[in-house]
């Protein structure tokens, strides 16, 4: 395969703050440090990521809307011809946000797990929060309506679904229960969920990491077009296994990964998206060396050994576990040895 010369898309994970506690989180927020950066540094960041060239910058966390100055940052992307997206819960969005939002994201994803209350706060550790997600996506509604009457653009607004057991039998209720009840919903993506930070545990994968076979159908033609149908003729309906992200040498020789830079909070560079180990901090580095050094990672002995034999889910979750162990530091490894095993029955509670 001929290697990428920048990545396609930067995954910026500007904070690991959140209000939420989703079983399945791949950065572990709301239970570490924030690891913020002030305003001026975050500026510092959106430089590199510009000098890179990606087509995409996308906002996660962590909760982005908790950020001092990440508008800021967002405005200096988007003003450099970059489209920027960013991932929200919802918990925090207010009326009042959603115009300023709109003119600098190209897209607005909620995250929704769930086409009903007790199964997303289940999955995402918090009575209340499809309430709150429910209430976003009508505040992104109404003002999309408003400025398609008065500048006649749209807000392009949506949900994105990680699929895990507890929530597969419920994604056509979503598209015929949830997703018509918003007119200007422009998309929603359904994704499995991927063997990566709390969702690498092996009591994760034994009870949520989605079968081969339920993965499988969110690539199958006559399951995709059930789903369509299903939905408002207006919303741009994907699925995916999210294999691209895995990196297996097969898969990285045919080219089908997905060339994405991925940026912690501190500005730390992890080498491999869903993987633990970092090559450097772009806030100090020339961002082009560190994606070099993250392309090589992906050739790497270990990563080629763990990955190899990598088909099953549960084989992924156990060749994940190998990658972070070793690439990981002794503060990671720590990380890993004390997340508790997830309970039978995911459980919310009121935070704060």
């Amino acid at each position: 395969m001929d290697t990428a010369l920048r990545p396609s898309v930067v995954i910026w994970d500007i904070t690991y703050a959140c209000p939420l506690r989703c079983i399945h989180c791949y950065s572990e927020s709301g239970r570490r440090p924030t690891r913020q950066l002030a305003a001026d540094d975050l500026l510092r960041v959106a430089g590199a990521l510009i000098s890179l060239r990606p087509a995409e910058v996308a906002l996660a966390g962590g909760e982005p809307l908790l950020v001092p100055g990440m508008m800021a940052a967002a405005e200096r992307i988007s003003a450099a011809g970059i489209q920027v997206s960013v991932y929200t819960s919802g918990w925090t969005l207010r009326p009042e946000q959603v115009e300023e939002l709109a003119g600098v994201f190209t897209r607005i994803h909620v995250s929704v797990d769930g086409a009903t209350a007790p199964v997303h706060d289940g999955i995402r550790g918090r009575t209340g929060s499809f309430e709150r997600a429910m209430n976003a996506l009508d505040f992104l509604d109404d003002a999309a309506e408003l400025r398609r009457a008065e500048k006649g653009s749209p807000i392009a607004f949506g949900v994105d679904w990680v699929a895990v057991r507890s929530n597969f039998h419920e994604i056509e209720r979503f598209c015929t229960d949830i997703a018509p009840r918003f007119r200007n919903l422009a998309f929603a993506g359904f994704g499995a969920a991927v063997p990566s930070g709390l969702a690498s545990r092996q009591s994760f994968a034994d009870r949520e990491l989605l079968s081969d076979a339920q993965a499988s159908l969110l690539k199958h033609v006559d399951f995709t077009a059930h789903l369509r149908s299903l939905l408002p003729d207006s919303v741009r309906m994907t699925t995916t296994d999210n294999r691209m992200l895995q990196m297996r040498p097969d898969q990285v020789e045919r080219g089908e990964v997905m060339p994405g830079l991925q940026v912690e909070p501190d500005g730390e560079v992890r080498a491999m998206p869903i993987y633990e180990g970092t090559v450097g901090n772009i806030l100090t580095e020339n961002p082009y060396d560190l994606w070099a050094r993250s392309v090589a990672r992906w050739s790497h002995p270990v990563v080629t050994e763990a990955l190899s034999g990598a088909y099953s889910m549960q084989e992924w979750a156990q060749a994940a576990r190998r990658i972070d162990y070793h690439f990981g530091s002794a503060a990671v490894r720590a990380r890993i040895d004390a997340r508790p095993d997830l309970q039978e029955g995911p459980t919310v509670g009121r935070l704060g």
